[in-house]
């Protein structure tokens, strides 16, 4: 299913967009402005931002320009009650991709919205290139040009290809967890940090080409050394 991220300082047009989109289908989150949304990026991935222009703090234009810093290819939606063409022109050049004019019915929402993923849906893909490395998450194979590397533990596949899919961004600990592990886990937190480790030996950086770099208090990222 597509994930939305709703963010806005009213409450009532945070759960309305919400409500709205999840009768449509959709699996929604709500952050309470620009920092809350910020924060809650890296547990979340959404597919899509619904963004609020006037907010305290941090504007949605602020906001959507941080965005396009680490997430070049989501769709960007703001609301506005300004119908403003000098405030939609700043928006379309800061990465904004469509304005939407409040009050609005929920039909044009819906239809916005829908419009945006089929703008930017590509064919799906579950092969990744790391490093020298091609992840393969159909066959669960991993190959260094054509040939096969020896097959690994399926927890540390499934760290090691989460991490191929969004090489370059932090993926929070908790996002790893209830990807892998499932929200019922109830192990240890640590559990990760094993896998990581492991990953580590079997891929050394001189070899393979990428490294796994921990964020402090946060999660992982993998970067490309080649």
């Amino acid at each position: 299913m597509n994930t939305v991220m709703i963010v806005d300082d009213d409450p009532y047009i945070c759960e309305l967009v919400s409500t709205i989109l999840k009768n449509e289908g959709f699996i929604t989150f709500e952050a309470s402005d620009g920092r809350d949304a910020l924060r809650k990026m890296t547990d979340t991935n959404p597919d899509l931002c619904v963004i609020d222009l006037l907010m305290p703090d941090m504007d949605g234009f602020e906001l959507c320009r941080k965005l396009r810093k680490y997430y070049e290819d989501m769709p960007i939606l703001m609301l506005t009650a300004m119908d403003d063409i000098s405030k939609k022109v700043k928006g379309y050049k800061l990465g904004t991709d469509d304005y939407l004019t409040k009050p609005f019915e929920p039909a044009e929402l819906i239809i916005r919205v829908k419009a945006l993923f089929r703008r930017y849906k590509v064919p799906f893909s579950e092969v990744s290139s790391v490093g020298k490395l091609t992840v393969d998450n159909s066959s669960h194979t991993i190959y260094m040009g054509s040939e096969r590397i020896e097959d690994i533990p399926l927890k540390e596949f499934a760290v090691l290809y989460k991490l191929a899919r969004s090489q370059g961004k932090i993926i929070s600990r908790n996002n790893f967890i209830q990807d892998i592990w499932g929200y019922d886990f109830e192990g240890n937190e640590r559990t990760l940090d094993v896998h990581i480790n492991r990953l580590r030996e079997r891929f050394p950086v001189e070899q393979y080409g990428f490294k796994i770099i921990a964020i402090r208090g946060i999660g992982y990222r993998l970067e490309v050394t080649i």
